[in-house]
């Protein structure tokens, strides 16, 4: 005679809750690491459309870089990149975007710094070139 059992033995459903957790947790590590890469890309493709926008339009017709920057003044980037990943706008109060001019007279500038901070690395710095 033989004893016949349906179900799953107390080890097995252990062993299937433990890697499920562990799975779980590998899903939520791995998305909030690509959440950051993202983050980071985004801020980086900012400050690049900026820079070339200052270095390859505004400068070249200009001759000196402006006092501040914004959808106005360059007009070859799109305005929403103006805006930080939180909404705000380029250096105001909290945004992790910062445009520094420097060597200034009558709103003509010579040099400038722009500047983000990024959560994987340290903050992605651009100076002008000319």
């Amino acid at each position: 005679m033989t004893k016949q059992t349906n179900g799953f033995t107390i080890i097995e459903i252990l062993f299937v809750t433990l890697l499920l957790g562990l799975a779980s947790i590998l899903f939520f590590v791995q998305k909030n690491n690509l959440e950051v890469v993202a983050s980071d890309n985004t801020k980086k493709t900012a400050i690049n459309s900026m820079y070339y926008s200052l270095e390859e339009v505004f400068y070249p017709a200009n001759k000196y870089y402006p006092q501040s920057i914004s959808s106005d003044n360059l007009k070859s980037v799109d305005p929403t990149l103006f805006n930080d990943p939180n909404g705000l706008v380029i250096n105001t109060a909290g945004s992790s975007y910062t445009y520094t001019p420097t060597n200034c007279i009558d709103n003509k500038c010579k040099s400038y710094t722009l500047r983000t901070s990024l959560k994987n690395e340290d903050d992605f710095i651009k100076t002008n070139r000319n």
